[in-house]
Formats: structure tokens, sequence, C-alpha cells
């Protein structure tokens, strides 16, 4: 192994150790200053640790954060993100009357990236990891973020989304389209958008932790999720209500 694979593995758990102190969002300004670290090759590290699913980016703060995949390197991540409240037991419920794959996402740059996921007991069921990123705009989860957004900021993303190859380039209208269908109905209904057969069914999830907007879905086969949809959009209603209340 060479000096330089050492030096960015060392300075990779660094990073990590710096979220364990602070245990809060932070800002790539801060982590440079407190671990002395050059900007341009401290940028491209965090870069990579986002790519590989083990931080996500809030572009709108600009500051990072752990995800659950590397939860098992200390107990304080749920703890932080999801706090003493009812989140996670009204997740727990949600998976327990639908069925199906529950899952929380966050916006990470220009993905949805799951923070939280409670796979279905059913078997040939949908088995993603924590950590794993969706496009914003072709995927459900991240259409239901990008609903909570103004449309100035959806227009901005658009545009980045393109310039990154990040799926087919869409217009303005057909952006517009797909975040305003999801406004109207009050959730998202994808279907066989990242893999054929599968689907999610999800919606906003109001004061989310840290204050940023998180969306949270239930995840399976189609067909299932089109017989269930009316069972699964009024449980989605009920642990939202429950939450704002």
């Amino acid at each position: 192994m060479t000096d330089s694979a050492v030096k960015s593995a060392k300075r990779a758990f660094e990073i990590l150790e710096a979220f364990s102190r602070h245990r809060r969002p932070l800002a790539l300004k801060e982590l440079l200053d407190e671990l002395d670290y050059p900007a341009s090759s401290g940028s491209a590290l965090m870069k990579s640790l986002v790519a590989l699913g083990y931080l996500d980016y809030d572009g709108e703060r600009r500051t990072y954060f752990p995800t659950m995949r590397i939860a098992a390197l200390g107990s304080w991540v749920p703890g932080t993100l999801f706090g003493d409240g009812p989140l996670l037991g009204a997740l727990e419920d949600l998976h327990r009357e639908t069925g199906e794959t529950v899952i929380l996402a966050v916006q990470s740059d220009l993905h949805a990236q799951y923070v939280h996921v409670i796979p279905s007991l059913e078997p040939l069921q949908l088995r993603v990891p924590p950590g794993t990123r969706r496009p914003l705009a072709q995927s459900g989860l991240g259409l239901v973020l990008l609903s909570a957004k103004r449309d100035p900021e959806i227009e901005r993303l658009r545009r980045r989304i393109n310039a990154a190859g990040e799926g087919a380039a869409l217009s303005r209208d057909e952006m517009m389209a797909r975040v305003n269908a999801v406004r109207a109905r009050g959730y998202a209904f994808s279907r066989n958008a990242i893999s054929q057969g599968v689907g999610i069914i999800g919606a906003a999830l109001p004061n989310g932790p840290f204050g940023r907007v998180f969306a949270v879905g239930a995840a399976g086969q189609v067909e299932r999720l089109e017989r269930k949809e009316d069972e699964i959009v009024a449980a989605l209603k009920t642990m939202l209500w429950r939450l704002a209340a």
C-alpha cells in the first residue's frame, strides 16, 4: 500500500472521528480548519465519502453528515439523527401496517440518500442498504424531496442535474410536471423507475431532524403496491399527521 493510500485512509477516519466529536452537520471549512487539511485534497476526500454513501451532503446549507451505513462505527449516529422523538417508532408502525420495505431518505446533493431502511420479511423483497443513493429527478423519494422546495430552487437543481448527466436531460416543463403531480396528490407513486418491477409510495416528513426535509416511503413490487395503494397512502397520512401533531 502506498503512502498516499495510507494517508487517505487515515484522513477518512479522522473525518468520521470529527463527526463523532461534534455530533452535528459540519461544513467543509470547519473540517479543514480543525484537521488542517489542504482545501483541494480535503474537498476531494469528502466528495469520495459522499459518492461511497458514507456521508450525505446538504447543498442548501453546505454541510455534511454521516449516513446510517457507518452507524456501526459509533452508536451515537442513530440517536443524533432521530433523537428521542417518535420517528423510529412511527417508521416501525408503518412497516408493520404495510408489510413493505420502509425507507427514510434525505437529499444529498443531486441524490436522495437512504438514511434508514426497515426491510420487509417477505421473500424476494426489495433489499437496499442505508447509504443507497437515487437520482433526485428520477426516483419517487427524490421527487418527494423536490416537491417541498420552491420552484426557483428546483430549476437550479434541474440545470445541475442535466449538466451532471444524472439520467435523461429534463426540460423545465418536464421537471415541474413531475413535481406538481406529487404536490397535487400529496404523495409520489414511482413505478419501475430504478428497478423493473419495483416501486415506492412516499411522502414528505414534517419537522425532520436538523430542520431538513426528509421523505418516507413504502417500497416493494409494483403490482402489490398498486393493489394496496389506498391502504399504504392512508397509513402514510396517518403517520405524518401523528408526527406533525
